[in-house]
């Protein structure tokens, strides 16, 4: 992680600073997992959708909606990726990191819409019940089990450093347990005949998937809102900034996502006499980097008295 920090006077007396400090998620050694993942899940897709529609099961065709919007989800998170390590431009000057929000914000969107297909089919379904293979049911669906899992492992070697892998190994985790539930569905058909245990298990599926999905869309809105990450505890942030050595004061502190994985802070500090030194800034910087995950940290230092440093206001 880079950082570096300068400061400048005025002739008023008043001292601005500013320690930056660079985080950059380790995404570029998943490149392939992204490419194996993506590959199998697509042809587990293109399998499930077929012998969905051989075997007329519901449940079949909402699994094989939802691992199409994992597909769709991992080449997002992918592409914006990559539109992320794009360097700085004088337009654009943090880079294209928030393309992982924008693309967390649209898979959401697209899969709410699917959801709606999904629970229509089930609810006719549920209407006029139609017969289903239910061997066929458990034996697809089991696969999906291994295609699924196998994905989640690609991604397990890094959840703990990157939330958009951790988000994407807890994602296709889940989703192998979700076609446990539908293995279930089909032995349980398969057994006593109830076909109308395939269209329920798909609303089953498709209140799970919405969780899942009502979760995504609230945070990447409020990512696309500059809003606080939902990691980060604001007031523990003001805690410890006025707990610093020399701060006697508070204020301007904002905090919003550059990316779905980098954080960035601006706060103004007031220190009754002195400048504080390159010393103080990195120490700060660090200290927000480590106990909250803020890697890039802008501070304004001022000498007590100053105009803009007399009063302490939260969110402004």
């Amino acid at each position: 992680m880079a950082g570096h920090s300068h400061s400048h006077g005025h002739g008023d007396h008043h001292g601005h600073s500013h320690g930056h400090g660079h985080s950059h998620a380790p995404v570029a050694g998943h490149d392939r997992a992204f490419a194996i993942g993506i590959g199998l899940n697509l042809a587990f897709v293109v399998g499930e959708a077929a012998f969905g529609l051989i075997a007329g099961s519901v449940a079949l065709l909402a699994d094989a909606g939802h691992n199409l919007s994992d597909v769709l989800g991992l080449c997002a998170a992918w592409a914006a990726i990559a539109l992320g390590r794009r360097a700085a431009s004088k337009r654009f000057t943090y880079g294209l990191k928030g393309s992982t929000i924008l693309a967390a914000l649209l898979n959401a969107l697209l899969l709410l819409v699917a959801l709606g297909a999904i629970l229509l089919e089930a609810v006719q379904r549920l209407a006029m019940p139609a017969p289903v293979d239910g061997p066929t049911v458990a034996w697809v669906a089991g696969a999906g089990i291994l295609v699924n899992g196998a994905t989640a492992l690609l991604f397990l070697r890094g959840r703990e450093g990157d939330i958009n892998i951790r988000g994407a190994y807890l994602h296709m985790a889940s989703d192998a347990m979700v076609s446990a539930g539908v293995v279930v569905s089909g032995l349980v058909i398969w057994w006593t005949g109830l076909t109308w245990i395939d269209p329920v298990v798909s609303i089953v599926i498709a209140v799970l998937i919405f969780l899942q999905t009502w979760g995504l869309l609230r945070e990447s809105v409020e990512m696309a809102l500059a809003a606080v990450p939902r990691s980060i505890d604001s007031d523990k942030v003001w805690d410890a900034l006025r707990a610093l050595p020399g701060v006697a004061r508070v204020h301007h502190v904002h905090i919003w996502p550059m990316s779905t994985t980098e954080t960035v802070l601006t706060a103004h500090l007031v220190i009754p006499a002195g400048h504080p030194g390159d010393a103080f800034l990195d120490t700060t910087r660090a200290m927000l980097k480590g106990r909250f995950g803020i890697g890039h940290a802008t501070l304004q230092v001022e000498l007590s008295g100053a105009e803009a440093g007399d009063a302490e206001v939260r969110g402004c």
